[in-house]
């Protein structure tokens, strides 16, 4: 395995910039998801890793080998990479049966028929597919189809393994149990993956970290938990999670940390900025309580399995989102007590 390293790649499409200059380093036996909305770059950046797509600025480097270089007209062709890319489509051959479509790319290869053998016995029993090496794709459900992609890809041994949202074609449980079979796969080999999803639920369930993209830039790239806890930016904290974003002014620091104004109160927050402009109200850090300093008003009550999600609006205006174990209705006046936020800068 290798780490792939990406140094101020843009990418065009005519005039338009799917792409614009992203640095960043994927470690080695990372599993890195790219999380955004769509047409936000994190396909176009998975392409061209695998080299199906040529950078218009930049360099791409797999380890030490330098496969792309814009100024050099540099583009190493996707089946010299040796990459492993899972498709969303699946894109199986339907008149090979499992072990061919799996084989496959070991046979363009010219590997002997012993070495193909034991490689597909390899790549079948790390999916769990041993016992369906005989059947076509068209007797195999969508979750079987997906690991037999995942085999193909595997039997090669390559660098990294990339991922274009290879769940979406799937139903909510299926999905569920994909992402597991992809968690224990990285786990067992310690594969460097790259794994493109527009779901926040994969990428957090999964990824060691989390680059979360927007108009063809990454604006943050962390761990799931710090994007869910510590957002740099008002995209990152609107997108990751539920909450609520709320200006505050007048922060302060001294020996018992950080003191700001916000919905009309003087409160705690958390920040490892100067400067904050802007807090992040998750619904852990609203506590529902008639002694609370914070009133609100229920405009809104969804039902979430066990518990209740709250639309609120404060005493000063602010919209937030809480949750509750006990149905409340909508125009219900309630109290709340807030746990310090985080607070970030604007930009």
């Amino acid at each position: 395995m290798a780490e792939l390293t990406l140094s101020h790649v843009a990418k065009h499409f005519g005039d338009a910039a799917a792409l614009k200059s992203v640095s960043t380093t994927v470690r080695d036996g990372e599993f890195l998801a790219l999380l955004g909305p769509s047409g936000c770059g994190k396909s176009t950046l998975l392409r061209l890793l695998a080299g199906f797509e040529q950078p218009t600025e930049g360099r791409i480097h797999i380890g030490q080998r330098e496969v792309a270089n814009a100024a050099s007209r540099l583009n190493v062709p996707p089946e010299d990479r040796n990459i492993g890319f899972v498709f969303q489509s699946y894109a199986l051959w339907p008149h090979m049966n499992v072990r061919r479509n799996v084989g496959y790319p070991l046979e363009i290869r010219k590997l002997s028929k012993a070495d193909r053998d034991a490689r597909i016995d390899a790549a079948l029993s790390a999916t769990e597919l041993t016992p369906y090496g005989d059947r076509m794709p068209s007797d195999l459900s969508g979750g079987q189809r997906q690991r037999v992609a995942l085999a193909r890809c595997l039997v090669s041994d390559p660098t990294a393994v990339l991922l274009d949202e290879p769940l979406a074609n799937l139903d909510v449980a299926l999905r569920a149990s994909m992402q597991e079979v992809f968690s224990d796969f990285h786990r067992r080999t310690s594969a460097t993956m790259v794994y493109v999803t527009h779901d926040q639920a994969e990428a957090m369930a999964m990824a060691d970290r989390i680059a979360v993209m927007n108009q063809g830039v990454i604006v943050q790239l962390d761990t799931p938990e710090a994007l869910y806890t510590r957002p740099r930016s008002r995209f990152v904290a609107e997108f990751i999670g539920e909450g609520a974003v709320v200006p505050l002014t007048g922060a302060t620091h001294g020996d018992a940390g950080a003191e700001a104004t916000l919905l009309g109160m003087r409160l705690r927050v958390e920040t490892d900025t100067e400067h904050p402009a802007l807090a992040c109200l998750r619904p852990e850090n609203l506590r529902i309580t008639e002694t609370g300093d914070i009133r609100a008003r229920v405009e809104r009550v969804t039902y979430l399995g066990g518990r209740y999600r709250l639309d609120l609006t404060a005493a000063s205006g602010d919209a937030l989102v809480t949750q509750s174990a006990t149905r409340l209705q909508p125009g219900d006046q309630i109290g709340l007590a807030l746990s310090a936020p985080w607070a970030f800068a604007a930009a």
